[in-house]
């Protein structure tokens, strides 16, 4: 049916396949080191006390089966190897119903991951690459046409990423309306980069320029990504050109990469000035299988746009346990104090002596005023992520940082290497507190002179002295 096929987005298809699967490959190591620290038998949140009180129902995941790290390990493992092939060719050389397949498989052990992953997976972009991964199962290879609903499906996820951002903010900080949130935001951020030095240090009429940028790309430009072509090429490239700016400013995990990636759906054969690839008609089965996902995704995508339409939007909401159609969206505010929480320990002191405080080193957020703020996206440092969100209300610093400063005190090795620097090389420590600091970048004056990247100065205590007993 020509409607459904088309040979006009061969290589829209091939970078949207390739690149999706990179993605997953990313994500399936990040949990292959992560999760058993974080969500294993003896994680911080340990998932068999979730699974002791749920269901399949409740959170559909292979774990209700069996759960232990070594089976955690095994499925990221196959999880990665099965996305590191797609990304080698493997859905092209394989029958069509095998290479859809072979994706929801993919899917699948991902959201298995994600359904039980509670705190440490409540993240927007774990749906988003959810729901990215079931749409491009349906791509099928470059020897049948490209299937036309598909590449429109990937396209309204993207709608809704971009629009569903610029509304929330628009609805949210008064600073997103009178132009100002980059005042604070490249300071501010979960995990600076790199580069956000300098982006905050850009003068306030550019950091102007930028918000408005920003809602030209998330409040008109997404409206372009269904118009005819060379409009939706046009559209599809200001997202991209706007992605790399937010991956340049800092580190977002994958958030700004699968926006990347989707929005070369928008990018036609001819746009790309490429000739049209040669391919046969899809089977008739498979074409009634694209219908019905199609149906499937506009019946789910009433929910969404309810959201969109509301004045109470949600910002990042799945609402079907699948991860299959969600709303988006991202910092509908911003913070205009950066504060972090930085863990020291100490052994106990001799009679009359003051315990000598070391601190533990982060691998992404702030800590040490001299260290330049790494690059880590599209990686997902976890820990450090909800580390970011303690000093905005104690309700953040739950059951997992309690048990963060008890596996410490233990010495704890799978806890620690989700550190970069562990002061007790040794032996653990007696004592451990947790102090509450304000951070702000450096002027270039005091850069210039000192070298720091950060200024900090103690605010007070926010936990302890405590010790394994106490």
């Amino acid at each position: 049916m020509g409607w459904i096929d088309s040979s006009g987005y061969w290589l829209a298809r091939l970078l949207l396949e390739r690149g999706i699967a990179a993605l997953f490959a990313v994500a399936f190591v990040a949990a292959y080191n992560q999760f058993p620290a974080l969500l294993g038998e003896r994680g911080l949140l340990p998932v068999p006390r979730l699974l002791a009180v749920t269901t399949f129902r409740d959170s559909p995941s292979l774990f209700h089966l069996h759960y232990s790290d070594r089976l955690l390990r095994a499925l990221t493992l196959a999880g990665a190897a099965a996305s590191v092939a797609i990304v080698a060719g493997a859905v092209d050389l394989l029958p069509v119903w095998a290479g859809i397949l072979l994706w929801l498989t993919i899917w699948f052990l991902y959201l298995s991951i994600v359904n039980v992953g509670q705190t440490f997976y409540a993240f927007g972009w774990e749906s988003i690459l959810l729901e990215a991964g079931f749409l491009a199962a349906f791509l099928g290879p470059s020897s049948v046409a490209t299937p036309l609903p598909v590449i429109y499906l990937v396209r309204w996820l993207l709608f809704r990423i971009e629009f569903g951002a610029g509304l929330i903010k628009m609805r949210g900080d008064p600073c997103w309306r009178d132009l100002t949130c980059l005042y604070y935001h490249h300071e501010t951020q979960p995990m600076p980069g790199p580069l956000s030095w300098h982006f905050h240090r850009l003068p306030r009429p550019v950091h102007r320029a930028e918000v408005l940028a920003n809602h030209f790309a998330q409040l008109v430009v997404p409206f372009g990504l269904f118009v005819p072509q060379p409009g939706a090429g046009i559209a599809g490239a200001v997202v991209v050109v706007t992605q790399l700016w937010l991956v340049a400013s800092g580190n977002f995990s994958w958030l700004n990469w699968v926006t990347i990636v989707l929005a070369l759906s928008c990018i036609g054969d001819g746009f790309a000035g490429i000739p049209d690839h040669a391919a046969a008609p899809a089977p008739l089965w498979f074409d009634a299988v694209v219908l019905a996902v199609l149906a499937v995704q506009a019946a789910l995508s009433y929910w969404p746009v309810r959201n969109m339409l509301s004045r109470r939007q949600l910002m990042n909401f799945s609402f079907n346990r699948l991860h299959l159609v969600g709303t988006y969206g991202a910092f509908g505010s911003i913070t205009r104090r950066r504060r972090e929480v930085v863990i020291e320990g100490a052994h106990e002191p001799g009679p009359g002596k003051e315990p000598q405080w070391r601190e533990y080193g982060f691998k992404g957020k702030p800590g040490d005023p001299a260290r330049r703020p790494p690059q880590v996206a599209p990686y997902h440092l976890r820990l450090d992520w909800l580390m970011w969100f303690v000093p905005l209300s104690p309700a953040y610093a739950g059951a997992w940082f309690r048990r963060l400063l008890q596996r410490l005190l233990e010495g704890d090795r799978a806890t620690l290497r989700l550190l970069a620097d562990n002061p007790f090389p040794d032996r653990p420590p007696d004592l451990l507190r947790a102090q509450m600091y304000r951070y702000r970048f450096t002027t270039r004056a005091e850069r210039r002179a000192t070298g720091r990247w950060w200024e900090r100065e103690l605010e007070g205590t926010f936990v302890g002295p405590v010790t394994l007993t106490r």
